[in-house]
């Protein structure tokens, strides 16, 4: 299958006006891809591998070496395992800007959040845009229920959605999370014993959307809170976990304060509990909340840059699944269903009331969209998503 990443334009544009570009994202989600097929564009483009002895041998001394590659551009992928060489790109980067060589000279590859990676990069401010690139999502593929319903049940991991079976796709997220596990989590952060990670990724996975809770997480991994709390920072750093932020107002209501906690990529949740086919998870708990932190995600994808997402909830019970600001377009409303007649509850409406959002949608797992009631859409999840990645 042919998939254009929509993230190639975005770093194109980015290479025309900057000097460093950073592609981030989870591991196996495309980048190291991406960056060849757009260095393959540049005449004289270096690659180097920072994972590879040989190569981070070659940066002993970073800016003799570079300094060879004026006028190419050089990727730098896994950069997080030299971290040190940002001082030297700073160098050499306002050196191009003297002789006129200013944009184009970086493509960064990272597997840790923008956050993360800023910390190591803060030399380079003013000199680097971040381009944040994730799985596969509705914007890349196809619109109809078919593949919508496989890029839920795989997630959008290339190995795992373009997978041969369904058998073949788990046995790769199986392998993707060992890996992680096992070799990748010890280079961000303290070692931290896997057997316990992996009971906390699967705790999490079993509570998909539900409010973080780092007491009851702590007693069932006989660790402490603030434990807890340090290793789910971890697998967000590692793009792996979403905490939701739950919105906030001085208005008098007695609001939840707790985060809800994701899982970011479905298939991932559905191979920590060992669910294989779409018979498998169908009948099985987590269905309505896996569905849920799908549509999350698929939604932030498209949405605007400084857009700010939150859930509400009051104590009283009303809610709202997922509450976007959007500069420029106000406050959006979306209620997650997977049926395609599901209407909203009544904690909804309250909530709308309470806040009073300039639009109200409900996403169901259709393609179709038609008005419920005077206010409110119901949309199918590639419609919504469309209509977030037009907005200017």
């Amino acid at each position: 299958m042919d998939i254009q990443r929509i993230d190639r334009n975005l770093v194109e544009a980015a290479l025309k006006h900057q000097a460093a570009v950073a592609i981030i994202g989870p591991r196996q989600v495309g980048k190291t891809t991406l960056a060849r097929d757009i260095a393959d564009h540049h005449q004289g483009s270096l690659y180097l591998d920072l994972e590879a002895r040989e190569d981070r041998d070659k940066l002993t001394e970073p800016v003799l070496f570079l300094r060879e590659y004026e006028n190419a551009l050089v990727v730098l992928d896994e950069i997080h395992r030299v971290p040190e060489i940002f001082s030297s790109l700073r160098g050499l980067i306002d050196q191009g800007r003297r002789t006129g060589r200013g944009t184009g000279r970086f493509l960064i590859l990272g597997s840790a959040s923008i956050d993360l990676l800023r910390q190591s990069g803060e030399s380079l401010a003013g000199r680097i845009t971040y381009v944040d690139m994730g799985p596969f999502n509705t914007q890349e593929l196809p619109v109809d229920e078919p593949t919508l319903l496989k890029l839920w049940l795989r997630g959008g991991f290339p190995g795992s959605y373009l997978a041969p079976d369904d058998g073949t796709s788990l046995r790769w997220r199986t392998d993707f999370i060992r890996t992680y596990l096992e070799r990748d989590v010890s280079e961000f952060g303290p070692r931290i014993p896997a057997g316990v990670l992996e009971r906390l990724w699967t705790m999490l996975a079993h509570g998909q959307g539900t409010l973080l809770n780092t007491a009851r997480l702590a007693s069932g991994l006989q660790v402490s809170a603030p434990t807890v709390g340090r290793y789910i920072d971890l697998l967000s750093n590692l793009l792996l976990v979403r905490r939701l932020a739950p919105f906030h107002r001085n208005d008098g209501k007695r609001l939840v304060k707790s985060p809800k906690v994701y899982v970011r990529d479905s298939g991932l949740v559905h191979a920590l509990l060992g669910l294989k086919t779409y018979n498998d998870l169908a009948g099985h708990p987590v269905t309505g909340s896996s569905w849920e932190g799908c549509v999350i995600e698929n939604l932030l994808a498209a949405a605007p840059e400084r857009t700010v997402a939150s859930f509400y909830r009051t104590a009283a019970g009303a809610e709202i699944d997922l509450v976007l600001e959007i500069p420029g377009h106000g406050m959006w409303a979306i209620e997650v269903k997977r049926s395609l007649s599901a209407r909203p509850e009544k904690g909804f409406y309250i909530a709308c009331e309470d806040l009073k959002p300039d639009r109200r949608f409900v996403v169901n797992a259709g393609i179709t969209e038609y008005p419920i009631g005077q206010a409110t859409t119901a949309i199918g999840l590639a419609g919504l998503t469309q209509v977030l990645a037009a907005l200017k």
